[in-house]
């Protein structure tokens, strides 16, 4: 199986949960604390996978 090379291949393989809280931040503009609002969760949690979440995107685009 090959490298996923584009944001979209990237994005689609991610955890379901990783891959909602960065469409929802960097795809739709939203904040840590209105996407947590939204799925229920901490907004501490929400920052932490959009921090690690832009570092593996970085990598796995060759950023």
């Amino acid at each position: 199986m090959s490298k996923p090379t584009t944001l979209a291949q990237v994005l689609a393989a991610l955890p379901e949960e990783e891959r909602t809280i960065l469409t929802l931040h960097y795809l739709k503009s939203m904040s840590a604390a209105e996407i947590a609002t939204l799925l229920k969760v901490p907004s501490r949690s929400v920052e932490a996978v959009i921090t690690s979440g832009k570092a593996r995107l970085s990598a796995a685009l060759g950023m």
